[in-house]
């Protein structure tokens, strides 16, 4: 029977325990709160300072714009329902949820393996780089990312939308994830549980592939430079990148691509923290709030500021 008659659905969340939940709404809101503020800065650093007008700061710039809206997917209405103990949530909102998670997510791996292939291209061709990323290249590399993103998740998303839910309507997640949504479906998932499946092992192991090939040319470059001292710093910012994408590739792979989609258990909301507070937070870091010129252009904004309060 393809009907669905739930209205809304009910989002366990991580605990029960009312201090654990003040805890965790205190954690969260700071995170989310420096998740937003540091991706800000980038964004507005890298538009103001013409020097950061470069390639892998427009990449950069995409970047942060992209973990804006990726973080906000779910951190205000989890953070709301920790605050208000509402655990409701409409059957459309959970959808439009459970669609742009992935969506953009999606995007995000793609803009992980285009951000490697441009310090690829940087390092290990730096006389043809800025021939080769120019400003029309940077342009299509994008659009291909969200393009290739929303094609790839269109289609789930409107056969996820037909799916009947008839009966069952408690999610044990903190937000719409397809593997606990998949135990409510009133109907035979097999073939929608192949399909997450496969739209995984396609969009993880296709981006780790390029990201992973990418690094490895870095670091065999890195490690015929003659200057110990420019390697050491090398390697620092290659293994904060690094860490970075270990964590999101390794829990992603984890939970997406295995035998069965039907999750829902501790361990999937544990591991699902990770990538969706732990590496945002850090990703503007590392990423960029590190680099010496983004220091240097930070310094510079904040002097010019500064002297202007003074003449005022």
């Amino acid at each position: 029977m393809n009907h669905t008659t739930v209205k809304e659905f009910i989002l366990l969340g991580l605990t029960d325990d009312h201090r654990l939940q003040v805890f965790l709404f205190l954690f969260l809101l700071m995170t989310f709160s420096l998740t937003i503020t540091g991706n800000l800065v980038i964004i507005t650093i890298t538009l103001v300072d013409r020097r950061l007008h470069t390639a892998m700061y427009f990449f950069i710039r995409n970047f942060a714009l992209l973990e804006i809206f990726f973080s906000s997917t779910i951190m205000p209405r989890f953070l709301y329902s920790l605050l208000k103990g509402w655990k409701a949530i409409p059957f459309a909102s959970c959808l439009l949820q459970n669609f742009f998670f992935f969506f953009l997510g999606t995007c995000g791996f793609f803009h992980v393996a285009m951000m490697s292939f441009d310090r690829y291209m940087a390092i290990c061709y730096p006389l043809q780089y800025a021939t080769i990323m120019n400003s029309r290249a940077c342009l299509l590399l994008v659009l291909g990312c969200w393009v290739v993103s929303f094609v790839m998740m269109f289609p789930p998303g409107v056969i996820f939308a037909q799916l009947p839910f008839c009966g069952p309507n408690v999610i044990n997640h903190f937000y719409c994830d397809a593997p606990p949504l998949l135990q409510l479906v009133c109907a035979d998932t097999r073939n929608m549980e192949l399909m997450c499946i496969i739209t995984a092992v396609i969009t993880l192991l296709s981006t780790l592939t390029v990201t992973f090939v990418s690094y490895s040319h870095i670091i065999s470059t890195i490690l015929h430079m003659p200057s110990s001292t420019s390697r050491k710093r090398a390697f620092s910012t290659c293994s904060a990148h690094l860490m970075v994408v270990a964590i999101l590739y390794g829990t992603s792979i984890f939970t997406y691509i295995r035998p069965t989609q039907r999750g829902g258990q501790k361990y999937d909301k544990i591991t699902s923290l990770s990538y969706t507070v732990v590496t945002q937070v850090f990703n503007p870091y590392i990423y960029s709030l590190r680099n010496k010129q983004v220091k240097e252009a930070l310094k510079d904004g904040w002097n010019r500021r500064f002297s202007k309060m003074q003449l005022s």
